[in-house]
Order: structure tokens, then sequence, then C-alpha cells
């Protein structure tokens, strides 16, 4: 059998609804912010927090820069005024230049995509801090898995309903809830640098990936019989492996050494 399990989708969307409303409840908060980038992701987690809180208690920030595809952008401001939520659409290239002219780094295709996602982070929590609201990350599974977000930029959040679901299930839930058709069938991309697309840097499809993180992460199997299985070559499997290994730091409280004490 090829295919992952299928979700419940009512039960799914019930379980992270009343997830929301219960951590939004215990911090004693007001509301959520989510960054909206026009993407699948996002775009859930606006319609997922909006029936958990209500749309008057949903903040959505659009934070586009010169490498953010147009589509993009009109499709996170459309959510927006969709949804019927406050929102606010900002372009970080103002920031993001003066750092870099503060700095005088060397021209870094990465590290200049990684600071675009903590430059959106710090906006979106001074928003939430302004406000008393979550940050609502917009993660899912599949990406948290293989280390595939910024650490302190788009990983980080107060929340993560959508973290237990693979990419696929979230096309699955998205379909469910009436998520626009426009936004479920165009490419995932995160816009951090012209012409990017997220399978083509992951290296395969998110179909392909899900396939191998179930097999390896819940169901404990090997990588020769996960290759045999799914008709790839073990290097694709290994590579896969190898990435949950590499980036598990990436989801954990950064590490002290333990300290030994006199006894008194």
């Amino acid at each position: 059998m090829n295919e992952i399990p299928e979700i419940n989708e009512e039960k799914t969307k019930n379980d992270i609804v009343e997830f929301v409303q219960n951590k939004v409840s215990e911090a004693n908060a007001d509301g959520v912010v989510v960054g909206l980038s026009g993407g699948i992701d996002s775009t859930l987690v606006a319609f997922l927090a909006c029936e958990a809180v209500g749309k008057e208690n949903v903040f959505g920030i659009v934070m586009p820069s010169t490498t953010t595809p147009t589509e993009d952008k009109l499709h996170g401001t459309v959510i927006a005024q969709t949804l019927g939520i406050n929102y606010k659409e900002m372009a970080i290239d103002s920031i993001l230049n003066e750092f870099l002219s503060v700095t005088q780094i060397e021209d870094n295709k990465l590290a200049i995509g990684n600071l675009k996602a903590r430059i959106r982070m710090s906006i979106i929590y001074f928003y939430a801090n302004s406000k008393n609201y979550l940050v609502s990350g917009t993660g899912n599974k599949s990406e948290i898995l293989i280390g595939y977000f910024t650490k302190y930029g788009d990983g980080a959040c107060d929340i993560e309903p959508i973290g237990d679901l693979y990419k696929t299930d979230v096309y699955k839930l998205a379909k469910y809830l009436n998520v626009p058709e426009e936004i479920i069938n165009k490419p995932p991309r995160a816009g951090l640098w012209n012409n990017q697309t997220d399978e083509d840097e992951i290296g395969m499809t998110y179909e392909l990936l899900d396939k191998i993180l179930y097999r390896q992460v819940e169901k404990d199997i090997d990588t020769q019989s996960i290759a045999e299985e799914l008709d790839i070559k073990v290097d694709e499997v290994n590579d896969i492996m190898n990435r949950v290994k590499r980036n598990q730091h990436k989801s954990k409280v950064p590490e002290s050494p333990k300290k030994t004490r006199m006894v008194i």
C-alpha cells in the first residue's frame, strides 16, 4: 500500500479548532496573528483560526518583498478580505536593505532568504505583543520533520495548528474547508528568492516525501524496504532520513551542558 492513511477531515478540523481555542484561553490572549504568504498553509491556518476564535480576533499580515510573486501578494490580501479579518500589508525591503547596508555582508542567497523570514517574524511578534495575541505558526509536519523552515523565522511561533499534518493532509483539509482552488493548485513556494519552488528545493514532490516520512517516522520501516516499496533509489530515502536527523535541533529548545555542583 503506497498511500498514507486518510485523515478524517471533520474530526481533524474540530480537533485543531479546539486546540487553538484552548491555547488562546490558557495564555489569556485576545486573539491570533497569522502571517499571510498567499500559500496554502497560511491560508488554511487563517481559515481555522477564524473558526476557532472568530474573524474579529484574527489579524493577518502580508509582508511581500521584491522576490515575492505578485500572485502570492494578491492572494494574501484577497484571503484576508474574503475572511473579513483585519489585516495589514507592508513590504519588508526597506528593513532588509537597511540591515544589509549596516552589516555589509557578502551576497549570500540562503542567508538573505533566512533574514527575510526572521524580519517577517519580528514584525508578526511586534503586532502580537501589541494586541495581546498569540502568533500562529503555519508549518506542516513534512516541512518540520526535514527542517524546511527558518529557525527563529517562520519556525518561531506560539502555536502550530497544522504541525501534525503532512503536506498531503493539508491539501485534503484545505479542499474540505473550501480554500480557493487557485491557492490549492499553484506550486508551493516561499518566495525567498526569484523562481524558487519548495519541491525543486526539496528535490522531490511532497507526495513522495510524505510517503517516505510516514514509513520512516511512524512505521519505522528500514531504508531498503521503503525504497523497494516506493520503487525509488535507496539514496533518496537516505537523503530524507539524514535531513530529519540533521535538522532535529531546529525543533528543540537549545541545549546546555549539565552543571556539576559541590555537595554541601
